[in-house]
């Protein structure tokens, strides 16, 4: 070795590159001396205790008294236990639970052969579940409703203990236990129901029904875990299909919209055409009634003339004759005279003519007026 070749070792006599003496030649990491500890321990606790220096008998009651008080601060240390104001503690004997619980406070137990346990069941605790405001915590809120669609659901579940011997000794892990069960009654519940009525109108419903059935399925556990409320904070369409989703709305929207636009204009005409069918038959109730009073006037009449004729048929036959000729030929142009009164005079006179210039046109009677 190099520091062995350099006049017979490191900085000479043998000695090793740290300092050491010679390993060689002698009994190598010898055992520490225990006489030797313990009178370096001795002269410590000299030097902390005045007048420590004195005879052995001294140090060893010190020693004595030390070892005492220590073993008297470890069993008070585990002997008392402190109960927070939101715990109550069940202190057990042997392992089983005392009758009664400790309340908030400082109390002792005779240690070892009693211990204790605290619950929280002064504490109100709350635990969400699926999607939340703010962001996503997991899946456990994607749900399949009775309609074959799929809702994202976040809930919040309200609890407290109310029974800490079942809650400490009747179950294993009892958060984990309200989460399963929570989300297993949402979804039993959300299955029998439709979409939108999980999402509208129905969301009161749905919380009364996941809180009995969770209560329920707790107690049959013997959980020791009362639930106070269960409140669903969002009940929304999947972020995949939300878009897609909202379109539908859209789409269902304007369905409504022309629905009611349609029925509006149905109304209307309807509305119309039951007031053209009363006017209709109002005017075929008068027509009625008209034609009827004429056919009564027009038989009256007839009656008052074949009367009349009765009394008189010859004149009345002649008046209804000339009456008769007057209608039909009195809008014509021609003369006719009986044959009896041509006899003896001219048998024609230019009575057109004549008629033509006592009785001036129309229209020149007119222009001379306007004039």
């Amino acid at each position: 070795m190099p520091w062995s070749s350099q006049g017979g070792g490191w900085q000479g006599g043998g000695r090793g590159p740290w300092g050491q003496g010679p390993q060689g030649g002698g009994p190598r990491n010898s055992p520490p001396d225990l006489e030797e500890i313990l009178k370096r321990g001795q002269d410590r606790l000299r030097t902390i205790f005045p007048g420590g220096g004195g005879a052995g008998g001294g140090s060893n009651k010190l020693v004595v008294f030390a070892v005492i008080a220590a073993l008297i601060g470890v069993y008070l240390w585990n002997a008392a236990y402190r109960v927070q104001p939101d715990q109550v503690g069940v202190e057990l004997l042997f392992g089983k639970a005392k009758p009664g619980e400790t309340t908030p406070g400082l109390h002792f137990i005779f240690w070892p052969f009693e211990t204790v346990e605290t619950v929280p069941a002064l504490r109100t605790n709350q635990m969400r579940i699926g999607s939340l405001q703010g962001g996503r915590n997991d899946d456990a809120g994607l749900m399949l409703t009775g309609d074959q669609n799929i809702v994202d659901i976040g809930f919040t579940v309200l609890w407290r203990i109310s029974n800490p011997r079942e809650y400490l000794f009747d179950i294993s892990r009892p958060e984990l236990l309200v989460r399963v069960v929570a989300e297993s009654a949402m979804r039993d519940v959300v299955g029998q129901t439709t979409a939108e009525v999980v999402r509208t109108t129905g969301r009161g419903e749905v919380q009364e029904s996941v809180l009995k059935l969770m209560q329920s399925t707790l107690d049959n556990y013997n959980a020791g875990i009362q639930l106070l409320s269960v409140n669903i904070e969002r009940a929304d369409p999947p972020a995949a299909v939300s878009d897609a989703f909202e379109e539908v709305q859209r789409a269902k929207q304007d369905q409504e919209r022309f629905i009611e636009d349609a029925q509006k204009y149905a109304n209307r005409r309807l509305g119309e055409a039951r007031g053209e069918a009363a006017r209709i038959r109002e005017e075929a109730e008068g027509y009625k009634g008209r034609v009827i009073a004429e056919a009564e006037g027009s038989s009256e009449r007839f009656v008052q003339i074949y009367n009349e004729y009765a009394k008189a048929q010859d004149v009345t036959r002649r008046r209804l004759y000339l009456e008769t000729m007057e209608a039909v030929l009195g809008d014509s142009n021609k003369v006719i005279l009986d044959q009896s009164a041509g006899q003896g005079v001219v048998p024609y006179l230019p009575l057109p003519q004549i008629e033509q210039r006592r009785t001036p046109p129309a229209t020149s009677s007119s222009t001379g007026a306007g004039q």
